[in-house]
C-alpha cells in the first residue's frame, strides 16, 4: 500500500505483511492449502514493535521464525527489514490457533505442517 499522510507506510500494513510472510512460506511449502484444505490458522494474538519507518517505493525483506508450537497452535516471529539493512524496522509476532475450516474448532497440527514449522524453530 502506498505511503499514508505522513509519508510512510502505515501501520496497519505491517500486520498484512507479518501475515502475507507466514502463508506465503507455508503454501509455498505445501503445509497450507487456502482453498481446499480442511485445516486454517486463526490469528488470535498479534504484537509488532515499530524501530524506523518503511515508505513505497522501499523494498520490504521479512525474516520469518517459530518461536512455539503447541498441540493446535504456533507462535510466529516476523522481522520486516528495508532490503539490504542489518536491522528491523519493525519486528512482531502472531499467534496462530489451527482450527478444522467448517466447525471452527482447534484441530492437532497437520503432520506436514508441523514439519515445516519445525524447520522454522
Amino acid at each position: 500500500m502506498d505511503n499514508d499522510v505522513y509519508g510512510h507506510v502505515n501501520n496497519v500494513v505491517y500486520y498484512s505483511w507479518f501475515d502475507t510472510a507466514v502463508n506465503a512460506h507455508l503454501i509455498e511449502q505445501g503445509a497450507l492449502d487456502i482453498h481446499q484444505g480442511a485445516t486454517i490458522g486463526l490469528v488470535v494474538e498479534t504484537r509488532c514493535n515499530y524501530f524506523a519507518p518503511l515508505a513505497f517505493p522501499q523494498v520490504v525483506e521479512a525474516g520469518l521464525r517459530v518461536a512455539r508450537i503447541g498441540g493446535s497452535s504456533v507462535r510466529y516471529e516476523v522481522g520486516l527489514f528495508a532490503a539490504g539493512e542489518p536491522l528491523t524496522a519493525a519486528k512482531g509476532h502472531f499467534i496462530h490457533v489451527y482450527v478444522d475450516k467448517a466447525s471452527r474448532r482447534p484441530v492437532p497440527l497437520p503432520a506436514r505442517l508441523r514439519a515445516v514449522l519445525e524447520a522454522l524453530q
